[in-house]
């Protein structure tokens, strides 16, 4: 995986981000989602690094990211705090400005990016979420029975940490494996990766955290800049599985358009896991999207 990517480590915002650079032109940031790592970009990073400068980050609290203490308002794992930590190494690999494609947490953390450094983010792609304040608000049985592990990672410490150290392989089995394809999207490659940084020391308290903060300090900032009127105003592209629950359970083009002023989007022949489902659908559209004035 990654042929011709270096793996690197740099220091920013007070923690150790891990990521993987390649290619060349003009930058393009990917952030991935939970339970996983950058390495959800594995089937599609050489085509982008045909086209652009790859930045593939692991989340603090994932992969090989530092996993930073706890703290009682969740604010070290905020979007904001998150968001922080990819300006900062995008700016310090030379990058004031960057295209992102983010899924599933990394999506959510892009949504922050853009709000708070407005003018880093020459366009976005975000992949199968609706904005987390809609979700939390329009929460029903069938959404709350399909992402289960929103309530439970929130439960406070130390139980879903004690749950998931006890048992790493089956969380991830239990999460991954639950989504419409199973687990057949996943080379044995990639699985491996995940469940190594899993078993890390200190990743299911980063993983809650990041939870925890969601449903608590980022509902806080989100409410504030719907207040204040603020939007997203870069062109947007929103795209989401057609097979998965965000789909079927919200209309995310519709909720998008209430934050985002710029915005298209479409659902894709596949469920949550865009990029392993699909990556050739899913290199079509992005590559079609970023192919447009910024």
């Amino acid at each position: 995986m990654f042929a011709g990517f270096q793996k690197e480590q740099r220091q920013v915002n007070g923690v150790n981000i891990s990521y993987r650079i390649g290619g060349s032109g003009p930058a393009l940031l990917l952030l991935h989602g939970h339970p996983q790592t950058h390495v959800i970009w594995h089937k599609v990073a050489a085509q982008l690094a045909g086209v652009f400068t790859v930045v593939a980050a692991d989340l603090r609290g994932y992969g090989d990211s530092d996993r930073p203490p706890a703290d009682a308002g969740h604010a070290g794992y905020s979007k904001r705090e998150m968001a922080l930590d990819a300006v900062e190494l995008m700016k310090s690999l030379g990058f004031a400005q960057f295209r992102v494609l983010a899924h599933d947490r990394g999506a959510r953390v892009a949504h922050r990016l853009v709000l708070d450094h407005p003018h880093a983010v020459q366009q976005m792609v975000l992949l199968d979420i609706a904005p987390t304040l809609s979700m939390y608000a329009q929460t029903n049985e069938a959404f709350a029975r399909a992402y289960w592990h929103w309530f439970f990672l929130i439960r406070p410490a130390p139980l879903p940490e004690g749950l998931i150290e006890a048992d790493p392989e089956l969380y991830l089995r239990s999460v991954m494996g639950s989504r419409s394809a199973g687990l057949k999207p996943f080379t044995d490659e990639a699985f491996g990766e995940y469940l190594r940084c899993l078993q890390r020391p200190g990743s299911a308290r980063g993983i809650c955290e990041d939870y925890r903060a969601s449903a608590g300090i980022d509902l806080e900032h989100d409410r504030a800049d719907i207040l204040a009127g603020n939007h997203l105003t870069l062109p947007l592209l929103v795209l989401w599985g057609e097979e998965g629950t965000v789909g079927r359970c919200f209309d995310p083009l519709e909720e998008w358009r209430k934050v985002a002023l710029n915005v298209r989007g479409k659902a894709l022949p596949c469920g949550h896991y865009i990029a392993e489902e699909v990556p050739d659908v899913l290199l079509e559209a992005v590559l079609g999207f970023f192919a447009a004035p910024a």
